[in-house]
């Protein structure tokens, strides 16, 4: 049986596993914002804690997509497992840097599944992920932004109010 579920399945079993990893890295992308939004929370910084909250809800969003991906080209898709996170945060700054961090992570992981999939002339899933390439470049500006407002308005006095309130406004504008 298993044999000829393979045959049916339209995405090799190597592009099978890799967006099952795709799977596991967004759903540990929103579990580790949402600890950020936790920090922030903890620590006083409400407009950051309701910026890291939508960041982990976008992130379930982008694992619901490759999820259903997988079943739609029937493949078997896997819940993942998420431990291990990092809850505590030596300063406001590190998370930011931390964040910057998870989005270059995910952006290179899509960009291995693209390369994967042009050596299979995987046209389907390339076009599948051209959307999160786009979405990723978005989701770095973003995190690059906020953590320029460091530089732009350092910590000192006022500064961490000045960028908890901040970093909520930023936005993209792919036409800039």
């Amino acid at each position: 049986m298993k044999d000829i579920m393979r045959v049916k399945c339209l995405i090799s079993a190597e592009v099978e596993s890799l967006l099952n990893q795709q799977i596991k890295k967004e759903a540990q992308s929103s579990a580790i914002y949402l600890a950020m939004a936790s920090w922030c929370d903890r620590n006083g910084f409400d407009g950051s804690s309701t910026y890291f909250f939508k960041q982990a809800e976008e992130e379930r969003h982008h694992q619901l997509k490759f999820f259903k991906y997988v079943l739609d080209m029937g493949g078997t898709s896997i819940s993942p497992d998420i431990t291990g996170l990092k809850i505590e945060y030596n300063s406001f700054r590190e998370v930011f840097e931390d964040a910057l961090d998870q989005e270059v992570s995910v952006t290179q992981s899509i960009k291995s599944i693209a390369a994967r999939c042009h050596k299979e002339q995987d046209y389907v899933t390339l076009e599948f992920l051209n959307w999160f390439l786009k979405e990723q470049r978005e989701e770095e500006y973003k995190a690059r932004r906020a953590l320029e407002l460091f530089e732009v308005i350092g910590e000192e006095g006022t500064g961490r109010w000045q960028i908890d309130k901040h970093v909520g406004d930023i936005k993209y504008n792919s036409e800039a």
